[in-house]
């Protein structure tokens, strides 16, 4: 495996475009292959302003530093570029697309990938579709329903795991992935993280969270607390125990003085 961080972020500013709202304030991270990083702080503490920047949302703009994903500017590609690039980004709210099944969707998705006038497979298509859902263990009808479109959260979340599992993303970007689920629609969350993690190592994520929870079924190697746009803290999953303990306030009042 290739030690080399995948994901490198340096000195990273964004904010809101066209607002003078500075979010990020300086953020410092790396991310290897293979490595699942957990990002945890209050509200507001930029968190999800993080996820969104390296996905490439338009709401937000880039004021300095930078971010490379295995040596490259992230920051030069556009969206579609990134995805293609092995970047991927599960909402904490997924929109709906009524009217377009999910199987479409992600055929559509993967036709992208291919090189002008190659066309993709249906039936290697539909043999990769069905092996994927039952790797992660779902009923093949979920594929024809309409993209999000009266999902409950849980099945929405299932929806992005499936996502991943059929692009095979290099760096999964989860934010805040575990807001509104109960225990057995995280546990389901979890065990399709750790099932494609399982089938391929080298897979990194980055996951966005408030809670310890979540980090009880997906173990990350690093955790990083997050307040006023800067990583104040980082260790192990150790980190994240002491702040279901004790919470954020001591962290604020340290990074106030």
């Amino acid at each position: 495996m290739d030690d080399s961080p995948i994901l490198v972020v340096k000195a990273l500013e964004a904010g809101v475009a066209d607002e003078d709202i500075d979010i990020l304030k300086g953020v410092d991270l790396a991310i290897r292959p293979g490595e699942i990083h957990a990002v945890m702080g209050p509200n507001g503490s930029g968190k999800s302003t993080l996820a969104k920047v390296i996905a490439g949302h338009p709401e937000y703009e880039v004021t300095g530093g930078s971010v490379g994903l295995r040596g490259e500017d992230l920051l030069e590609m556009e969206p579609d570029e990134r995805a293609q690039a092995g970047v991927f980004m599960a909402f904490q709210y997924p929109v709906e697309i009524p009217g377009v099944s999910i199987a479409n969707f992600l055929r559509t998705a993967l036709q992208s990938r291919l090189e002008d006038g190659e066309e993709l497979d249906l039936f290697d298509f539909q043999e990769l579709l069905m092996e994927r859902m039952e790797l992660l263990d779902m009923d093949v009808a979920f594929a024809q329903r309409p993209v999000n479109d009266g999902f409950s959260g849980g099945e929405k979340k299932r929806n992005e795991i499936l996502q991943m599992a059929v692009l095979k993303p290099a760096l999964a970007v989860m934010d805040e992935t575990d807001s509104g689920l109960d225990i057995d629609a995280l546990q389901v969350v979890a065990r399709g993280v750790n099932t494609l993690r399982d089938e391929d190592p080298e897979m990194s994520v980055l996951l966005i969270t408030h809670y310890q929870r979540i980090l009880n079924h997906i173990v990350p190697d690093r955790v990083h607390v997050m307040v006023d746009g800067r990583i104040v803290e980082s260790g192990g999953p150790e980190v994240a125990l002491e702040l279901e303990a004790q919470g954020y306030e001591e962290y604020r009042k340290a990074h106030a003085a």
